[in-house]
């Protein structure tokens, strides 16, 4: 059994197998010709692919910076990490995650097929991270067994209904559409940066109409642009961390000079790889979920992951890094300067550049969808700022269970443990029932619209 379910987990955590699958059943249900259905199906997985190995140079280039930082600048703490936490999570929770993620899928589409949630959530690796998180949390209350999966599955299909829907006026604002949802759980930051591009943002023109001087026109590509700003962010480090760290620490033998230019240049390459990947993967999944949205889930929209918004705006991507970026050294600063209170005993959270990066970017460009430039730079700050200390009131939960040194860095990942947790400490039957409350909801409200309605 435990086999099975991990065999489950593995199929359905990989997002390339589950697109592939939803493009698959969308392309037959339409009744597609075979070579259209196989055609299809192969791009949409070879756009996924090819979105996953930007991604992989994207990480690579950031782990660079990310050590390089703490050398330079001598600072030690926390850095959030999703990757890791879940990896520590599996080692005694793995079946409870397994049975909660495909509970959770189930739960999903039937949120989707029978309220007014339309939305199918398809970031594979975050609906693990977030069946790890459930999974613990409500291991702790006291629930487990089949109890634990039913209830761990419905509080999981909420999370993939719910989030999505809270980005989702937003993100028909960046798309122009209505067609394609978002599936990344950092929605709670990303809305709060569309909200502040709302209040700031009046007058301010986009990103994407910045004006160059004639001589400085190659920077309208933003290929160019990420990898002169890069360079400098990376010789900065690079230097300050000193030429023996990265030739006897990190094992390079390229001159750190060298060795800064290239990372710049690898890390641009990433970012043109997953824009690459994203729109291969737009060009399919949209015509090819017609037929589950006609056939199955009626209206209902794919939830893509964060990448999926950046080709609408490239230059906000690269803003809302950097914005997102500055905004965690501020909190890092604010915990530097208490950390001998017992304001934050003694934790300090540093900024983790790969959640910085793909959590920052999109703040960037859903600020910048609602008020231009000024949005952008000041939501995706708003963002740094708030994905510092959020973990901060995740780690209690956590570090009960020998988590303490890392923890989760997206926002939604935090809200819900932090929700679940308090009704957690309440007891079992307190956490079960407000999930069972929250997952009638939905189905409550879709029936009195209807009653409305006629």
């Amino acid at each position: 059994m435990d086999s099975v379910l991990q065999f489950i987990s593995d199929l359905f955590s990989s997002p390339q197998i589950l697109l592939g699958l939803i493009v698959l059943i969308g392309l037959l249900a339409q009744k597609k010709p075979a070579h259209e259905v196989i055609r299809g199906t192969i791009k949409a997985v070879l756009g996924f692919v090819i979105l996953g190995a930007g991604a992989g140079v994207l990480v690579g280039s950031l782990d660079y910076f990310g050590q390089l930082f703490q050398e330079a600048f001598n600072v030690q703490g926390v850095v959030p990490n999703n990757e890791a936490i879940v990896s520590l999570a599996l080692v005694d929770y793995a079946t409870a995650t397994a049975a909660i993620m495909v509970i959770g899928m189930a739960a999903n589409i039937l949120i989707a097929r029978f309220s007014n949630l339309k939305f199918i959530f398809l970031t594979g690796h975050h609906t693990l991270y977030m069946a790890a998180l459930i999974s613990v949390v409500l291991t702790v209350a006291g629930l487990d067994g089949f109890v634990l999966y039913i209830i761990g599955g419905m509080a999981l299909g909420l999370t993939m209904v719910i989030f999505p829907a809270i980005a989702h006026p937003t993100m028909k604002k960046i798309t122009g559409n209505d067609e394609i949802g978002f599936g990344h759980f950092s929605s709670i930051t990303y809305w709060l940066s569309g909200e502040v591009g709302k209040l700031v943002g009046k007058g301010s023109k986009s990103t994407e109409e910045m004006e160059f001087p004639k001589s400085l026109s190659f920077l309208r590509d933003s290929s160019v642009s990420i990898s002169l700003t890069m360079l400098a962010m990376y010789l900065i480090v690079t230097i300050a961390a000193g030429p023996d760290f990265v030739l006897n620490t990190l094992g390079i033998g390229d001159n750190y000079i060298v060795f800064a230019l290239i990372q710049s240049l690898t890390f641009a390459a990433g970012v043109y790889i997953v824009l690459a990947g994203v729109r291969m993967v737009i060009s399919e999944i949209v015509p090819a979920f017609k037929g589950w949205a006609d056939k199955i889930v009626p209206g209902a929209k794919p939830a893509l992951d964060c990448p999926i918004v950046f080709p609408y705006a490239p230059n906000a991507v690269l803003i809302g890094f950097l914005s997102s970026f500055v905004g965690g050294i501020a909190g890092m600063a604010l915990l530097l300067i208490f950390k001998d209170t017992s304001v934050f005993d003694g934790i300090v959270i540093l900024p983790g550049v790969i959640p910085h990066f793909f959590v920052g970017a999109t703040a960037g460009v859903f600020g910048n969808a609602t008020g231009g430039r000024r949005g952008a730079v000041i939501g995706s700050f708003i963002n740094g700022v708030v994905i510092t200390f959020l973990p901060l009131l995740l780690m209690p939960v956590l570090g009960d269970l020998g988590f303490a040194n890392t923890t989760f860095s997206d926002a939604d990942f935090i809200g819900s443990g932090i929700v679940l947790g308090l009704f957690a400490g309440w007891g079992k039957w307190a956490v079960s029932g407000l999930v069972i409350v929250l997952f009638s909801l939905p189905f409550i409200q879709a029936i009195l619209s209807k009653k409305k309605a006629a």
